[in-house]
C-alpha cells in the first residue's frame, strides 16, 4: 500500500525541515547497486542490506529516507546521503 498523499504533504525532513517527494528510480537503481556490492552505509554508520523499494528524498536532493513496507523511516541515522 503506498503512503497516502495527504500523508506525504505534511512528511519533512526531521534534521531541516524541507519537504519530502517521492524518489524516482535514477535514484533508487544505483543505491541498489550499492547495497548488492555490500557498500552503502546510512548516516547511523550501519551497512544497508535490503534493497530499497520506495524512498522520500529531501528537496536539496542530498538526503534519502527508506520507505519500509508503506511506513516512511524518517530517523536521520537510518537515512542515506546521497553523492
Amino acid at each position: 500500500m503506498p503512503i497516502d498523499n495527504e500523508l506525504l504533504e505534511i512528511l519533512v525532513c526531521p534534521e531541516t525541515q524541507q519537504p519530502v517527494t517521492f524518489a524516482s528510480a535514477d535514484v533508487i537503481g544505483p543505491l541498489n547497486a550499492e547495497i548488492e556490492a555490500g557498500r552503502l552505509r546510512n548516516r547511523g554508520g550501519d551497512v544497508v542490506e535490503q534493497p530499497i523499494a520506495e524512498g522520500l528524498l529531501r528537496e536539496d536532493g542530498r538526503i534519502l529516507y527508506i520507505i519500509d513496507d508503506s511506513i516512511p523511516i524518517m530517523l536521520i541515522d537510518q537515512s542515506i546521503e546521497l553523492g
